[in-house]
């Protein structure tokens, strides 16, 4: 059984491999491209969502494809479910720092302590708070309420923010597909922490943007196509909302001169969210390993994809 596994991770994953597996370890996308051909196990993650794209269509007899990312919306999954390729991925491994993210991106959003930095980046003294906004007094909607979406509801009620959550099943209290638009009014902050399906492209456009309050903002940690990039200028523009925080956009990166980069009130963190710790590649390798013993074993896998769904 061979494997293609990344260089950067050899001397964690080496001493804990299991007997027998023929291992190749890539370092660059062109020995990925080459390496995967007649793999049977695949864990190929590269900086370039569509340099992975490439390599993982290369694979002609591959059993099983890991990523360390939680979305997996760059892969053609339709190929991968003809070929009944099993992939696995990240989910969890971020978790809790993209949670962490979220929850100072709305107290940065509160508080506008984006203005603050640039007020001392003047060497200016100021007296007065661009932003008075008190937390325990506010509402989120939360949509997409996984491993992340879960962990940022719980983060912000514990600073007293009301938390409801939006489900494609309507699970447990939450809201359904078909609900949260009617009241999104009701909300001061608005978080996207959902998987990137046909279903969730464009989700907020120039409709849901006119329904919100106008002192609400809106944050992005999932994927740019979710908002209507355009409308979301737009509605900044004309101060139909308050702000947008945005993690993600659609292109990565943004390019120079584009719209989203002078918006009014708006705040970008250039999809660091999850890169905001130290732990990244120990989690995922920890995760690559239990699966690698299950998968050799017969036994059940950790985070499978539902190739149909995406996520």
């Amino acid at each position: 059984m061979k494997a293609v596994l990344p260089a950067l991770a050899r001397p964690l994953l080496e001493p804990k491999l299991p007997p027998g597996l023929d291992v190749a370890w890539f370092v660059t996308p062109e020995d990925a491209n080459a390496m995967i051909v007649d793999a049977d196990i695949a864990w190929i993650d590269l900086q370039s969502t569509a340099a992975i794209r490439e390599a993982v269509g290369r694979a002609e007899r591959l059993r099983w494809y890991s990523t360390l990312r939680a979305g997996v919306d760059f892969l053609d999954l339709a190929w991968l479910r003809r070929c009944g390729v099993t992939v696995t991925n990240g989910s969890g491994v971020n978790a809790n720092a993209v949670a962490e993210y979220a929850v100072m991106a709305v107290l940065v959003a509160a508080k506008r302590f984006d203005e603050v930095v640039r007020v001392v980046d003047r060497q200016q003294w100021t007296v007065t708070s661009p932003g008075t906004t008190e937390l325990d007094a506010t509402r989120a909607l939360v949509i997409g309420y996984g491993t992340i979406g879960a962990l940022v509801g719980t983060k912000l009620a514990g600073l007293d923010v009301a938390v409801t959550a939006v489900t494609r099943s309507g699970r447990d209290g939450t809201l359904g597909p078909d609900q949260w638009r009617a009241c999104l009014g009701e909300f001061d902050w608005v978080l996207l922490c959902a998987p990137s399906t046909d279903d969730t492209r464009a989700m907020i456009g120039a409709e849901e943007l006119a329904a919100m309050k106008r002192s609400a903002w809106l944050f992005n940690f999932a994927r740019g196509n979710m908002i209507d990039q355009d409308a979301l200028v737009e509605a900044l523009d004309k101060r139909r909302i308050a702000g947008a925080f945005l993690d993600v956009t659609s292109p990565e990166p943004l390019p120079p001169g584009h719209p989203l980069w002078t918006a009014r009130n708006i705040i970008h963190s250039t999809h660091l969210s999850g890169r905001s710790q130290t732990r990244m590649f120990q989690r995922a390798t920890e995760l690559f390993l239990d699966n690698l013993q299950a998968f050799v074993s017969g036994r059940p896998m950790r985070n499978i994809v539902d190739l149909e769904r995406g996520y």
